[in-house]
């Protein structure tokens, strides 16, 4: 029981490093998956296949290495040389995307719970300065009960859209779109979110050790994530093409559950941004703690002024900019990923 809580416990910290607030506001599917209409499913199970595969495989290589931080990983496939200034540039991409999510949080605040957005900004960061400190038992633990309430609330949509007439719309969807850019879709996506992910899938995998441990709970962590996008791409088809109007598409189907489930909906999303801040900036320090000769609680407090500073520019212009540039870098750090041969174990 002691092993299939661990089991548990990697699977949904996985779940809820990449289940970020790209993916619950529904957009991340929408752009990946959805619009290619009854393409969408294939290609989510193809995503999703990467992600037990490629999770398993990353994990397993920060434990046989015993590394530290991502950038361990990194000189393991890219080479001492070209492995540091991957993790150079991905330090600085980590940053701009976790001030991101800051900014998204902030957001959250002053959009849903009349909060002005610095006060937003300044009660996520003493949340996540305190949960840091605690290391990854606290995001082991505060994953644990995020994502099954997540799940949960992706059953609820789920019963929701079979009960609604023109459920099957997302087997039935056409799409304009060429095979190119089909197939092209699930490799962008995967390479972004599991290159994201592994500033907490690393040292989580160095912690562990167990190869069993691991691969079990990427299996279960893996389908999860696939369940959820399946789940999210239902929903969506059937309120397509109108759907694709609205900022936050998810809040929109929220809204037709009920005033009392679109609140625990925004909770949600905000639980989800919070979950990933941490483990990000938990990865973050992890790897400046290796550069830098300071105390974790000291780099911890740069990282998070930094996120600050940078979440004063606005969650839509970091957004544009940052992401197009981080996903056609992952797709070179995938392919590596790919050809590296597993670690054969204990």
């Amino acid at each position: 029981m002691k092993q299939f809580g661990k089991v548990l416990q990697i699977a949904f910290t996985y779940m809820g490093t990449i289940v970020g607030a790209g993916f619950a506001t529904g957009q991340e599917i929408l752009q990946f998956f959805t619009r290619f209409g009854y393409w969408g499913a294939a290609t989510i199970l193809l995503a999703t296949a990467m992600f037990i595969w490629l999770g398993a495989k990353m994990m397993l290589i920060a434990s046989d290495i015993s590394a530290k931080s991502y950038e361990d990983v990194n000189k393991k496939l890219f080479g001492p040389r070209f492995g540091r200034w991957v993790s150079h540039f991905m330090l600085i991409v980590l940053l701009g995307v976790n001030a991101v999510m800051l900014a998204g949080a902030g957001t959250i605040f002053t959009e849903n719970w009349n909060v002005s957005y610095q006060t937003g900004l300044l009660v996520t960061l003493i949340g996540c300065f305190f949960l840091v400190r605690k290391g990854m038992s606290a995001i082991l633990t505060i994953n644990s009960i995020v994502v099954p309430l997540m799940l949960v609330f992706t059953l609820i949509i789920v019963v929701d859209t079979l009960n609604t007439p023109g459920s099957s719309r997302w087997m039935l969807l056409t799409s304009d779109y060429s095979p190119f850019a089909v197939w092209a879709s699930p490799l962008l996506y995967a390479a972004f979110n599991l290159s994201m992910s592994q500033a907490v899938l690393v040292p989580l995998g160095a912690q562990v050790r167990d190869r069993k441990t691991i691969i079990a709970g990427a299996w279960i962590g893996g389908i999860g994530i696939g369940f959820m996008l399946i789940a999210g791409h239902m929903a969506l088809s059937l309120y397509m093409p109108g759907i694709q109007q609205y900022a936050i598409p998810m809040g929109g189907i929220a809204r037709e559950l009920g005033h009392g489930m679109q609140w625990i909906y925004i909770g949600l999303i905000f639980a989800e941004i919070f979950t990933t801040l941490v483990a990000d900036i938990y990865g973050l320090t992890l790897q400046l703690k290796e550069r830098m000769k300071m105390s974790h609680t000291r780099i911890t407090l740069i990282v998070l002024v930094i996120c600050y500073a940078a979440s004063q520019i606005g969650f839509g212009p970091l957004l544009s900019t940052l992401y197009p540039i981080f996903g056609l870098v992952s797709l070179g750090w995938l392919a590596l990923l790919i050809k590296q041969s597993a670690p054969l174990g204990k």
